[in-house]
């Protein structure tokens, strides 16, 4: 039973093992907890502190922990790249959930919220998009995880929600939640060091915001949200990703390539803790929270299971192996590099 590590009971390990396992069973935990016996973290000091009111803080620190994972020297096509992918994931998802509530208002369709799919089609799990592209992409494939850091967060459902008029959304508070972003990008520019010691920072903090967040969840909401989260999910893959793509095809002109952008078709951690977030911001939305953070943590493990499937089965069907394109577009680099130093 023992692990790598010599953990007689390798339950960290059992956790990872399910995509999103470090959010997601910290947040069923949670909800267990929340819906049977919610006055057992009310005992008060560090107990309640950490289990029950600490989501707040823990995700504004991994938000400066992602901004100082940002290099500002990137090259050109890590930069059209990256804005592909904020296009196609979550400008364009932005705009189209925006345009659905002026129809439809805030209770969305089908049992699920406008606040749900903001919150779960304008973020992607950069993560993810690194293991996929880490195996299928290219270089400048891998860099594109920058979209992931920008839009890691509730900053974009916050400022759609904003600008759109559905939300009383202050100023201050839009510039409230992107301040720990900034400070953690020019800390980690100017001091490097900074950016490796914050580098554990997501598998630290992550599970214990997830069962923060999991106890203000009721089981009662999961059940109701379960089979609409599977569905929020398998869209999010196939539209979101289908946008990337199309940018991918069409923009970046990658050809067989282009499955690659479903690889961004998926739903960050951190997004579950968004409908919670906008609801501080503006109670409105408060009565949407708990069934939109269900729904939210249920597209999270769908978009992760399904995104890596889609992408290998275009691909695959286009025939295109961009992996090794790059190798062997790296090999006479390589080999005229070697004979330049065989001749000195």
């Amino acid at each position: 039973m023992r692990d790598n590590h010599g953990s007689p009971v390798p339950l960290f390990h059992w956790m990872n093992k399910i995509p999103g396992g470090a959010m997601l069973i910290p947040l069923v935990l949670g909800s267990v907890i929340g819906t049977f016996a919610p006055a057992a973290l009310d005992i008060g000091s560090f107990t309640t502190a950490l289990f029950k009111d600490s989501a707040m803080p823990l995700i504004a620190l991994l938000i400066f922990a992602t901004g100082t994972q940002v290099s500002l020297r990137t090259s050109g096509p890590v930069l059209a790249t990256t804005g592909v992918v904020l296009l196609g994931k979550s400008l364009v998802p932005g705009l189209l959930v925006i345009a659905l509530a002026m129809l439809t208002g805030p209770e969305g369709v089908l049992g699920i919220s406008v606040l749900a799919m903001m919150a779960a089609a304008t973020n992607a799990n950069g993560g993810l998009w690194l293991a996929i592209t880490g195996q299928y992409g290219r270089a400048k494939d891998r860099g594109a995880y920058i979209a992931g850091a920008v839009n890691d967060g509730p900053f974009f459902a916050l400022l759609f929600i904003g600008a759109s008029g559905l939300g009383q959304i202050p100023f201050v508070t839009l510039l409230a939640a992107i301040v720990p972003f900034l400070l953690g990008v020019l800390i980690g520019n100017i001091d490097h060091q900074w950016s490796q010691a914050l580098k554990p920072v997501p598998s630290i903090v992550i599970p214990f915001f997830a069962f923060a967040l999991g106890t203000d969840i009721n089981l009662a909401d999961v059940a109701q949200g379960g089979l609409t989260g599977i569905l929020l999910g398998a869209v999010i893959t196939l539209i979101t990703g289908g946008f990337v793509y199309l940018g991918y095809r069409f923009l970046l002109r990658r050809g067989k390539e282009s499955g690659i952008g479903f690889a961004a078709g998926t739903a960050s951690g951190n997004a579950v803790a968004t409908p919670a977030i906008v609801a501080a911001a503006d109670p409105s939305f408060a009565s949407y929270v708990g069934t939109a953070t269900s729904q939210v943590a249920a597209s999270v493990l769908v978009t992760a299971l399904l995104a890596p499937v889609v992408t290998t089965w275009v691909l695959r069907r286009a025939g295109a192996q961009p992996a090794q394109a790059e190798k062997n577009e790296e090999a006479p680099v390589e080999a005229e590099s070697n004979t330049g130093e065989e001749r000195s």
